[in-house]
């Protein structure tokens, strides 16, 4: 299933209110997509890929980054754009903010995917709908309930659960690098930073997929709606009302 078709399919069901996107990780000397924004040379600053991330799914753009273009040292580190050094490895980053101890930051920082030091040259983030590239991984915002239907839409086949894990750090890792590296479906709790820079709201998850995934995710997404499980929820309204004394 190409894109183009995967994002209407998406937008029906879901009706979510940002673009859903196609992520992929590029290699050294792998071309550009045509039509990408990067941040440095088109925009003059560094970011996070968390705000990348959310150019594209706000404003429709397609945002290509490499290690010159971000901000963020956490991104830096953990997607293999430098070393991860002693200061990095020793839990110093989170130590007196996330965790009690430097001890307890290590942890932290262990427990998000990463890429090896030069294992991938830059990351590309573009709405599904017109991507003219082919995603490693879809990415998907969207409040609880459309998060749900993307759940039961790749559970429809294979039943059972879908595992995912959080620890409140570092969601760009979760979105990019475990999306690629584990080729399964997962929910993404936005982090702080995710919430700060790439301004997600409250109410917001986040959902991926392997790319590969598209037509499975399609039929779950088709056929629990012909069972009856749709966005938005059809909330139970058969019922007689009771008024005020008054009133009667």
């Amino acid at each position: 299933m190409d894109a183009a078709t995967l994002n209407g399919h998406l937008e029906k069901h879901l009706r979510v209110h940002t673009f859903p996107l196609g992520i992929k990780s590029l290699k050294k000397g792998e071309p550009l997509p045509e039509k990408v924004k990067v941040p440095m040379k088109h925009l003059g600053v560094k970011m996070a890929i968390c705000q990348a991330i959310s150019m594209a799914r706000r404003y429709g753009w397609a945002m290509a980054l490499s290690g010159d273009d971000i901000s963020c040292p956490i991104a830096k580190a953990v997607f293999g754009f430098e070393d991860r050094n002693e200061y990095y490895a020793s839990g110093s980053l989170a130590d007196g903010m996330y965790a009690s101890c430097k001890e307890a930051g290590a942890r932290f920082e262990n427990a998000l995917a990463k890429y090896d030091l030069g294992e991938y040259a830059c990351v590309v983030a573009g709405p599904l709908g017109r991507a003219n590239f082919t995603p490693d991984t879809v990415l998907v915002y969207g409040n609880s309930a459309q998060v749900l239907r993307l759940l039961n839409a790749c559970l429809y086949k294979r039943g059972g659960s879908i595992k995912s894990d959080f620890s409140g750090r570092g969601d760009c890792a979760d979105i990019v690098i475990k999306g690629k590296k584990t080729s399964e479906p997962q929910v993404i709790l936005p982090c702080y930073g995710d919430r700060i820079f790439g301004m997600t709201a409250d109410d917001e998850m986040a959902f991926t997929f392997p790319f590969g995934m598209g037509a499975e995710v399609v039929e779950g997404l088709e056929k629990t709606h012909a069972g009856g499980v749709r966005y938005p929820v059809p909330v139970y309204l058969r019922f007689q009302a009771e008024f005020p004394k008054s009133y009667q």
